[in-house]
């Protein structure tokens, strides 16, 4: 008995083509919308579930907040690190006496706060906004305690240093407040 030859056989791309990879989702059940109304782009994230799911309801005025913090953070580290004589008067009405590296590195790490809230506001990830909350919450609250002691110690209380301490306490409370609303859970209704 002969056999006939058969032809080589040629190997299917699904990848490229089109209608092959619509009926394979469809056969996967992913692609389309389930009850939820929510699209799955593979079968690992229909089983695990959406991330959007677990999408940020922002409070009111947290992107504001964030840009405004991260306006007013690289404003001071550009004006500690071009000016630390005259940012220091302003501050403690006298001249600093010592030398100017230590307000440029406290410029210098400013700007690094600020980095973290530039890249903050640009975010859609909740854990990034809470850790840029919460380094900007403990932020300010270790400059009230070294402002606070450092006016102790000198003795002197000029109202410029009263009102940085007024604002580092409502910044604060601010900041925390916006921490609080962000991860909090909501109830199902």
């Amino acid at each position: 008995m002969a056999s006939k030859p058969h032809a080589p056989l040629m190997k299917k791309h699904s990848q490229t083509d089109l209608i092959s990879r619509l009926k394979s989702r469809k056969i996967l059940g992913v692609g389309g919308e389930d009850d939820d109304g929510e699209v799955h782009r593979s079968k690992i994230s229909q089983m695990l579930g959406n991330e959007m799911k677990f999408a940020v309801r922002e409070p009111v005025g947290l992107r504001v907040w964030i840009l405004i913090s991260a306006v007013a953070f690289t404003v001071m580290a550009v004006m500690a690190l071009v000016f630390p004589n005259q940012l220091y008067e302003v501050v403690f009405e006298e001249e600093l006496s010592t030398t100017s590296i230590s307000v440029r590195l406290y410029g210098g790490a400013l700007l690094s706060l600020a980095l973290i809230f530039w890249n903050g506001l640009y975010t859609a990830e909740k854990i990034v906004i809470q850790w840029t909350l919460l380094s900007e919450a403990c932020y300010f609250a270790v400059q009230f305690l070294v402002t606070s002691i450092t006016l102790m110690e000198v003795g002197i209380l000029p109202n410029a240093a009263i009102l940085l301490l007024l604002s580092r306490v409502f910044f604060l409370v601010v900041t925390m407040a916006y921490y609080y609303q962000l991860g909090r859970k909501l109830k199902k209704i």
